[in-house]
């Protein structure tokens, strides 16, 4: 998938396909059949029907998960709203890539692929406080790397990020899309105090109001990074080859929720992996109307919450394709 612009992305609902309605069916009947009350799995009959509508199969399966994690530098790192230089994004990367961190284990334990993207860490993007983060073309550059990681061959991506100052990216994200003043989106992000907090809101409000209103995609370029134009880029691939999302934490949602903004159906195939303790998480995901797989009190990032998730659907998956439904177990239905 090639994003050409910005402007394109609020129309691209309505040609990118939908959940297949007639195997979203199949699945809620074969449900009822199983042994057991009808309904007494709860979410995890949900999200089996949910998995069956994008992947277009009564009877889906996982055989190939992917996961995804961008990582970017921001130049509101100036503006003092981090306590760790970002020369640590490239040594997380290089430690996602020799396996040492949570998301390494965690794709292994529920069965994941991960890939790294590292996104010109050596160029971060612009301060926000004093101009536009990026400009089109490098917000669509993002986009289409982001886009062109994801594999055709998957049934579901998990999407996570990495990059020292991305929770005030996100907090001005948010800001802009949805109501509420810095202060409601604002959380601690990698451990700031008290003085890196009023930092940090002090430089969203200097950005919102140099930025002032604009589209949804054009607040991602004014003030997002290229990890999360790179996130929006893999969702909207993932949704062209009908391959379900599962959303990390409050960065990697609040990413996504720049195409909500321009369209909430560009989420229809998006789950969210968990709640972050990041206090800003649980407003957006009302915001987007969204209902998170798991709330475990994490706020890490690297993907983790969603992989942690994936063996949630893995879960409901098998029970959806191994039990026995009541004629083959022979047992009588009320």
């Amino acid at each position: 998938m090639q994003i050409n612009s910005l402007s394109e992305i609020a129309t691209l609902a309505d040609h990118l396909p939908t959940a297949d309605a007639a195997m979203r069916e199949g699945a809620r009947a074969h449900q009822d059949a199983l042994t057991k009350p009808p309904g007494s799995l709860g979410r995890l009959e949900d999200l089996a029907i949910f998995m069956a509508g994008w992947r277009a199969t009564a009877r889906p399966e996982i055989s190939k998960a992917q996961a995804l994690v961008f990582a970017g530098n921001h130049g509101v790192c100036a503006q003092g709203v981090n306590p760790y230089p970002q020369a640590v994004t490239a040594q997380m990367v290089a430690n996602f890539e020799h396996g040492g961190a949570a998301i390494n284990q965690l794709c292994r334990a529920n069965g994941a692929d991960l890939s790294v993207i590292a996104l010109d860490l050596d160029t971060p993007t612009a301060d926000f406080t004093q101009g536009r983060a990026m400009t089109e073309a490098e917000t669509l550059e993002a986009m289409n790397r982001g886009a062109a990681a994801v594999d055709p061959g998957a049934d579901v991506v998990i999407l996570g990020e990495m990059g020292i100052g991305n929770s005030t990216i996100a907090a001005a994200l948010a800001s802009a899309l949805f109501e509420g003043t810095p202060s409601d989106w604002v959380g601690p992000g990698t451990g700031s105090d008290a003085e890196g907090l009023a930092r940090k809101i002090a430089a969203i409000t200097t950005g919102l109001a140099l930025h002032g209103a604009k589209s949804p995609m054009e607040i991602l370029a004014a003030l997002g990074g290229r990890e999360q134009a790179a996130i929006c880029g893999a969702v909207l691939a993932a949704r062209a080859q009908r391959i379900p999302v599962i959303l990390d934490g409050f960065i990697c949602t609040s990413a996504a929720a720049t195409l909500y903004a321009a369209d909430p159906r560009l989420l229809d195939h998006c789950l969210v992996g968990h709640v972050s303790a990041e206090p800003g998480h649980r407003r957006l995901l009302g915001a987007i109307d969204k209902r998170a797989v798991l709330e475990f009190d994490m706020r890490l990032g690297e993907g983790s919450g969603a992989a942690l998730a994936l063996g949630i659907l893995r879960s409901a998956l098998a029970c959806h394709n191994g039990m026995a439904t009541f004629a083959q177990a022979g047992i009588s239905e009320a």
